[in-house]
């Protein structure tokens, strides 16, 4: 967080010459001693020291070794424990922003390859059982649709913590009168926050970023679980980039990377508990405990960064098996369309879902594939089923059907693609 702290240190030394404590010169001299300290962290020459015990006693040495003894004015009314708090601030929110784009990223490309595939029909499940027809598409909008949540919920984040602390000194606030407006402005942040107490130790701004990261990463566990699935079915192939062979078996294409994105959510979780137990017995004001935010807070950052674009990756280089997707469809499927042929005859569904289940069994009972049963054999059942019915054993009408907003009809999942590409537009 070099650079974050430079930042900071850059708008105290403006805020402290506007009242006074720092002459126009000395504020100068003060700037561009730093903007140096930036260019060697830059650059990668600048050099670390023993007596250096965190970012902003290395910054302030460098600074000092530079324009003098004048270095030591910078610090003035200021604390650590208020510069920590500005620089993690600025650091998660930058993060935050990055973290945005590569969602808008995913976001975009995976509705542009659902576009691709929209044709393309496969069984849906529940329970993991055949359950109705879908659009290929539409399943894979519907982990689009988790994604795009989360995306907003990280944008509900950022004005939270986007706050500024500094000037809030060790925990009762600065002695000198400086403008915390104008700090918050030059370093771009939307307000202040309201507390000099609170703003030394809140770290829920960082609680908060790891419990949303749990649960991004357990979307995309969900995802890659799904995909592994219709991997092993032979419905969906992947690319060799994300897939490794096994040392001993010569026919396996192991889907290691979806298997490795399955697993960050635990480690996820696990960050976010790890955290709220080390705050949860904190007394108030700054305590070095609070040390204990970065670690899980950078792993985190990495992690997601790390995931969206190997979840990317994989979903534009996947290839959907259209004829193994279709052979996972089976007549059985319809059933529920069937109780809704009854349906639009004007019987209730309560009796229609009985009567279809009794097709389901004698089909069952005669060992045959239920879109086989005659009409006559249907109207044994119930008599209300006409010649009509045999139209019913169809799965593209029977996803055209579902053609309420979200629905798996083609009309329905394009309007879910071109929403979400708008919203990762926005990002």
């Amino acid at each position: 967080m070099w650079a974050q702290d430079i930042r900071g240190s850059i708008a105290y030394a403006k805020s402290t010459q506007k009242v006074g404590i720092l002459t126009a010169d000395e504020s100068a001299s003060i700037i561009s001693g730093l903007e140096r300290v930036h260019k060697e962290w830059e650059s990668g020459t600048f050099e670390l020291k023993p007596g250096d015990e965190d970012i902003h006693t290395a910054n302030e040495r460098r600074l000092t070794e530079i324009i003098g003894p004048l270095g030591g004015k910078l610090h003035t009314g200021r604390s650590r424990n208020d510069q920590v708090a500005t620089d993690t601030r600025l650091w998660i929110v930058e993060a935050e922003r990055d973290i945005l784009k590569d969602l808008g990223t995913l976001l975009a490309a995976s509705s542009e390859f659902a576009r691709e595939h929209i044709d393309v029909l496969m069984a849906g499940y529940t329970h993991l059982q055949p359950a109705q027809p879908i659009r290929f598409a539409h399943w894979l909008m519907s982990h689009m649709a988790a994604l795009t949540r989360d995306a907003q919920r990280l944008q509900e984040l950022i004005p939270r913590a986007n706050q500024c602390p500094l000037g809030s000194g060790a925990l009762a606030g600065n002695a000198f009168g400086v403008d915390r407006d104008f700090l918050a402005s030059e370093l771009g942040f939307e307000g202040v926050t309201s507390n000099s107490l609170d703003s030394v130790c809140d770290r829920d701004f960082v609680v908060e970023f790891l419990m949303w990261h749990s649960l991004l990463l357990t979307h995309l566990s969900q995802f890659a679980e799904d995909l592994i699935i219709n991997n092993m079915l032979k419905c969906v192939d992947m690319d060799d980039a994300y897939a490794t062979g096994s040392s001993l078996m010569p026919q396996k294409k192991n889907p290691d990377a979806l298997e490795l994105l399955r697993g960050k959510a635990g480690v996820a979780l696990g960050r976010s508990v790890g955290l709220m137990a080390t705050l949860k017995g904190l007394p108030r004001a700054y305590n070095k405990d609070l040390q204990e935010d970065k670690v899980p807070l950078f792993d985190a950052v990495d992690t997601v960064k790390d995931c969206l674009a190997i979840a990317t990756g994989v979903i534009v280089t996947m290839k959907p098996n259209p004829k193994m997707l279709l052979k996972a469809l089976c007549p059985e499927m319809l059933a529920t369309d069937l109780a809704d042929y009854l349906v639009r005859k004007g019987v209730p569904f309560r009796e229609t879902h009985h009567i279809s289940g009794a097709c389901v069994r004698l089909a069952e009972e005669q060992e045959v594939s239920i879109d086989t049963l005659t009409l006559e054999q249907l109207q044994k059942i119930d008599a209300r089923f006409e010649e009509d019915v045999l139209k019913i054993w169809d799965y593209e009408q029977s996803v055209e059907r579902k053609s309420s907003i979200g629905g798996t009809s083609k009309a329905r999942v394009l309007e879910q693609i071109q929403s979400c590409i708008e919203f990762a537009g926005s990002l």
